[in-house]
């Protein structure tokens, strides 16, 4: 009887990464990207020209790289630690339960209805919630913030009768759709049209096409496969897997004493102190999406909503004011991104007052607040550790000196060519470049000085290099190992990245295919803007 092979643990797939990436220091020649002045048109203008340096092969900082990239991905590491211990103090709570349990009972309700019957009260839901996620990941590059939401979707997609493969769509690949089909994110589309000196944001009409045809492409992917894994659980890859979930989930919700403590009043009146206080601070909020900007009472209206919301939960029970507070991290989480440009740091501080205020409603006392933080923390621990690992891949390349070189080598190949191939190129480019730097702003910043000078010499419009690039980097984000919030995602929702390749690299081909087809237009058709 032949033995059946294992396959190697993620851990033992991210250091194989990181040895062939040292290998391949040994081999490919150092280059650099240096700022050079030149004067043009009276102008002094800066432009990145390749250089070649001395490589340095990489042998033992291998295991440096480990300890690099643990220090590289810090910010990712401490945000996944602490929204992990948030969430779990919430989790004892059984609010998250609590509010699952009635979802699925109002869904229930909805399904007497012959029309929702018809078309399926789960496949509305999913595609709401999926196109939600999309427009925040096309508006302002929702990316980092994917992982908090899948402690909660990861659960709810279980509870549905699905997989946690359905609960990482409903947030993370919903969000990737939208990352790709960009039409106002200011980290990707917003550098790359300003380096390539074009109208910021222009060009919207086209890329909105394209975000619609992209995300009525994945979603009608992902509903077909969360149909057959309803059909059959067991069909599902990582149906083994999910007992941690299923595990989890709680069947005697009804059972739950529905009451509230006076610490859940104390709790409601310390919040709205500070929303009034803040209210006065900031009583005007301007909400950026993409180049317009509005400005609204986004602070005052929210005191006015937690002042009369707050008093209807906790006249009904503290798990529902406790589910309130995720509703609201969630608002001041948009507000914050979207009004003043949070990032990583604020948002995993909001989520730990989160958790915090969760713990203090409950009438935790100080001791077991921490104790179920710590619980949190270890339970979430291997997602961390992953983030650090996949690290030590990019650490390689950049201390190798090899990672400008493969970029100059890429952007020689496109020589000679059509104006369909070349767009194509510069996508297939951008699409590698997207394996060993899996960051937008960066990419960009590296990528667009050369490609757009390279689009007027060969007829190209520069609109559609921008295109080439936003594709290039968006799709690749979803399968990249070197991805640090991929990594995290599938580590907090406990998918081995094997199998999460396995099950996406069919999705990856067809989108990376569409996203050629799109670009055909670009070069071919008079488009606004192009």
């Amino acid at each position: 009887m032949l033995k059946t092979k294992k396959i190697p643990h993620t851990y033992v797939i991210i250091f194989y990464i990181i040895i062939l990436s040292a290998i391949m220091t040994w081999f490919i020649p150092g280059g650099k990207y240096v700022e050079v002045s030149k004067m043009q048109d009276g102008v002094e203008k800066t432009e990145l020209v390749f250089k070649y340096v001395e490589n340095e092969a990489q042998t033992w900082q291998v295991f440096a790289a480990l300890f690099k990239g643990f220090v590289k991905q810090s910010g990712i590491i401490v945000f996944i630690l602490m929204i992990g211990g948030a969430f779990w103090i919430m989790n004892n709570s059984r609010a998250i339960d609590v509010g699952i349990f009635s979802f699925l009972k109002f869904t229930k309700k909805l399904e007497r209805n012959k029309f929702f019957k018809k078309i399926g009260v789960d496949n509305i839901v999913m595609v709401l919630i999926m196109l939600m996620f999309s427009a925040f990941g096309a508006i302002f590059g929702m990316s980092e913030e994917t992982i908090a939401f899948i402690i909660i979707l990861v659960p709810l997609a279980i509870s549905m009768g699905y997989d946690s493969i359905t609960g990482v769509c409903l947030v993370f690949v919903a969000a990737g759709l939208g990352f790709a089909g960009a039409i106002l994110n200011p980290f990707t589309i917003g550098i790359a049209q300003g380096i390539a000196e074009l109208p910021l944001f222009s060009g919207i009409e086209y890329r909105f096409f394209c975000w619609i045809v992209i995300n009525f492409v994945g979603i009608f992917y992902i509903l077909r496969y969360a149909r057959k894994v309803k059909k059959n659980p067991q069909s599902s890859i990582v149906y083994n897997d999910d007992e941690y979930w299923r595990k989890k989930e709680n069947k005697d919700v009804e059972t739950i004493d529905y009451k509230t403590p006076i610490s859940g009043w104390i709790t409601y009146s310390i919040i709205l102190t500070v929303l009034i206080i803040f209210s006065f601070i900031y009583p005007i909020t301007d909400l950026k999406i993409g180049n317009s900007s509005t400005s609204l009472p986004a602070i005052p209206f929210s005191a006015i909503l937690f002042a009369l919301t707050g008093i209807i939960t906790l006249r009904k029970s503290v798990h529902f004011f406790v589910l309130s507070l995720l509703l609201y991290t969630i608002y001041f989480l948009i507000i914050g991104v979207m009004g003043y440009g949070w990032y990583i740091m604020k948002i995993a501080t909001l989520f730990f007052s989160m958790g915090l205020m969760s713990g203090i409603a409950m009438n935790y006392n100080p001791n077991k607040i921490t104790n179920l933080f710590l619980e949190g923390v270890k339970d979430i621990l291997s997602a961390a550790v992953i983030v650090g690992l996949a690290g030590g891949i990019i650490v390689i390349l950049e201390d190798g000196k090899v990672i400008d070189t493969i970029l100059h080598g890429l952007s020689q190949s496109m020589n000679n060519l059509g104006q369909i191939a070349s767009v194509g190129i510069m996508y297939i480019i951008q699409t590698i470049i997207n394996v060993v730097i899996p960051s937008g702003s960066a990419k960009a910043a590296l990528t667009m000085p050369i490609m757009a000078p390279f689009s007027d010499l060969i007829g190209i419009s520069r609109q559609a290099t921008v295109m080439a690039f936003q594709f290039g980097d968006g799709f690749t984000n979803m399968i990249t190992p070197t991805s640090g919030v991929l990594i995290a995602v599938l580590g907090v929702a406990k998918i081995p990245y094997e199998k999460w390749v396995k099950w996406i690299l069919p999705l990856m081909i067809i989108l990376m295919i569409l996203g050629f087809l799109l670009l055909i237009p670009t070069v071919i058709m008079p488009l606004n803007g192009f």
